[in-house]
């Protein structure tokens, strides 16, 4: 191949795993040319609505604000691979389409910023997400918080945590704020302002599945991208996540489904734990479960939800 083509958002952050991408190409193919290609999606556009309203203001399928435009450059060849939070992905891909590796997982916790501590929230307290995973869980914790929605990208959500009056503080992924250079435990100031940073135990505050793991997608068939992405594929990472995505698939789950699910290898031993939300108010069924074989471990998961 003379040149491969990845796609990315434009975030900060989407451009910081675009850049991992890359260095993950330069190492394993020194002489591969790679030309990166930055596409705006809906989910960027639509900021002035919430999150899980994107879909219906714009009528497009429900699972895909921050992927649909780049699975059309991508069926349209303008560029080989799709790099992707992989959280952000369909559960079931459509048919053009193949997830064929993601990069070594970053840390999959949530993580408290705030200008009070964690340990202070409690009933009233204004709490930012754009996730209904986030906003459940906080519910479920914290019982009595209020939610207030949260878009923008990272820096412009740590403003927001440390300046704006309207929240108390937010929930974000520890591994986009690792990525971006943020410490993600103590305190620290935001244009003189300090904010209190903590992570949530994945076991307590359940994670989205794939959270922390970038997604590389290319077109269903396209054997020379294949193989040139399945040199970047970290095998314990893609276990995990597989198991994650499988869960969901069993539970006919998607992207903004409040559900919270966690995996560990130890070996080639594989723990999960899952916490699925009702869509109306109410107390999550949950689950656990264990075992060598991660889609067996995804249906035990499933079939032990209580």
């Amino acid at each position: 191949m003379k040149t491969l083509k990845i796609g990315t958002r434009g975030s900060a952050l989407a451009l910081k795993q675009a850049e991992m991408t890359e260095a993950a190409l330069a190492a394993h193919f020194p002489d591969l040319e790679v030309e990166r290609v930055i596409i705006k999606t809906t989910g960027d556009r639509r900021t002035d609505v919430a999150l899980n309203e994107v879909a219906k203001a714009e009528g497009i399928w429900d699972k895909g604000v921050f992927i649909k435009e780049l699975e059309v450059a991508l069926e349209n060849k303008e560029i080989d691979v799709a790099v992707h939070s992989l959280k952000d992905l369909p559960t079931v891909l459509e048919e053009p389409f193949q997830l064929r590796s993601v990069l070594e997982r970053a840390p999959v916790a949530d993580v408290w910023v705030g200008k009070i501590p964690w340990s202070e929230v409690r009933k009233g307290s204004r709490v930012g997400t754009s996730s209904v995973r986030r906003a459940r869980m906080l519910q479920f914790l914290k019982a009595g918080v209020k939610i207030v929605d949260l878009r923008g990208n990272v820096p412009t959500r740590m403003e927001k945590a440390a300046m704006d009056p309207d929240y108390d503080g937010i929930i974000l992924a520890e591994a986009g704020l690792s990525r971006l250079g943020y410490q993600t435990e103590g305190m620290f100031e935001i244009n003189r302002h300090p904010v209190f940073v903590e992570c949530l135990p994945e076991r307590n505050f359940f994670p989205a599945a794939g959270q922390g793991a970038v997604g590389l997608e290319i077109r269903r068939g396209d054997d020379e991208a294949g193989e040139i992405i399945d040199a970047l594929n970290h095998l314990d990472t893609w276990n995990c996540v597989t198991a994650e995505r499988e869960f969901l698939r069993l539970l006919d789950a998607g992207c903004s489904t409040p559900i919270g699910v966690w995996s560990t290898l130890t070996g080639e031993h594989m723990e999960m734990g899952a916490r699925v939300f009702p869509e109306n108010p109410g107390s999550p069924r949950k689950s656990r479960a264990s075992g060598v074989v991660p889609l067996e471990v995804a249906q035990q998961l499933f079939d032990n939800l209580k």
